[in-house]
């Protein structure tokens, strides 16, 4: 965990998710008021992308707003959430 994906050359996968943002705070379905439309989310993807690209790594992309099947195999030791807007 103290190396970099830059450190060990490894390649990254991003896959675009922007429609899975839902707040499940009030009851059983998930709200999707505040998800970006879907100009704005592509906008923001390729931002995202532009910041693997600025430092060289290799990244792999799927097709924005595609369906798409990710086969996963997780080799790590734990899971990080991040939700810079999230008060725990």
């Amino acid at each position: 965990m103290n190396l970099s994906v830059l450190d060990k050359g490894y390649e990254i996968l991003i896959v675009s998710q922007f429609t899975l943002y839902g707040d499940c705070r009030k009851g059983n379905r998930p709200s999707f008021d505040n998800s970006l439309s879907s100009i704005e989310a592509k906008r923001k993807y390729e931002e995202f992308l532009e910041l693997f690209y600025d430092n060289h790594i290799v990244v792999k992309t799927g097709k924005f707003q595609a369906d798409m099947k990710v086969l996963l195999e997780n080799d790590g030791p734990v899971t990080i959430q991040l939700d810079s807007k999230k008060c725990y």
